[in-house]
């Protein structure tokens, strides 16, 4: 579901009213969840991202209020976020038992820090020790 960019007027404090132009927005409802995916503009014209996750809350009274968070996520992010997203998207589906068994792999390819070592090669600490100069 898309929407059309609209234009918001937003009070900066002082009575001045900025004009801000919201430039795209899509709108995903994902059960329980709706995400915003908005595209703004800064002052100098650079575009940025923001994600809002409103969830449907009630409250101690029986009002109805929307919690929200937002990410901002600007140009020089992107391919960074998107690689992050893609390897976390990538790892929940090849499911954790590959990962578990890389790791295993992983480890058994390293020798251990013993192995190799006979005990008399270790040196004895006593804890009495640890306080005398």
């Amino acid at each position: 579901m898309e929407e059309d960019a609209g234009i918001k007027e937003v009070n900066n404090g002082n009575d001045e009213k900025n004009v801000k132009e919201e430039i795209f927005t899509k709108i995903v409802r994902a059960g329980k969840r709706t995400y915003f995916f908005d595209v703004k503009a800064t002052r100098n014209d650079d575009y940025y991202l923001t994600i809002t996750e409103s969830k449907k809350r009630q409250g101690k009274e029986g009002k109805v209020f929307y919690e929200k968070h937002k990410i901002f996520l600007y140009k020089e992010d992107f391919e960074k976020f998107i690689e992050g997203l893609k390897d976390a998207v990538a790892y929940i589906d090849n499911g954790k038992s590959d990962a578990k068994a890389q790791d295993k792999e992983l480890q058994a390819a390293q020798p251990s820090v013993s192995e190799g070592l006979s005990a008399k090669e270790f040196t004895s600490i006593e804890f009495d020790d640890l306080g005398k100069k």
